[in-house]
């Protein structure tokens, strides 16, 4: 399995904002690829803005190429996201899960 990680920062008032987007827009596309196998959503208020961290699993590399295309470490921002954060990493993190507990 693969961990995919991203941040992306917004100001405290588009908090709640890019927490909907995420809910309406990322999660069913990125429930619609095969091979995901979940997603969450971390969010940190920290002085005058808000950091978000994105973990998103997928069963192989194959499955987040599917999600995110061939060039699979650039991040995937939706239009709707962009209006909403004020910055973000342009390339996500990936990491093999070599021990997950329930």
């Amino acid at each position: 399995m693969i961990g995919r990680i991203w941040r992306g920062w917004t100001t405290r008032e588009n908090g709640k904002a890019y927490e909907e987007v995420f809910r309406t827009n990322v999660l069913p596309e990125i429930n619609a690829v095969e091979g995901c196998r979940g997603a969450y959503l971390f969010r940190k208020d920290i002085v005058d803005e808000v950091e978000f961290v994105a973990l998103t699993l997928f069963e192989s590399l194959e499955a987040v190429q599917r999600f995110a295309g061939e060039n699979y470490q650039l991040a995937v921002i939706s239009p709707a996201a962009s209006e909403v954060l004020s910055r973000f990493e342009e390339c996500s993190t990936h990491y093999e899960v070599i021990i997950r507990a329930n």
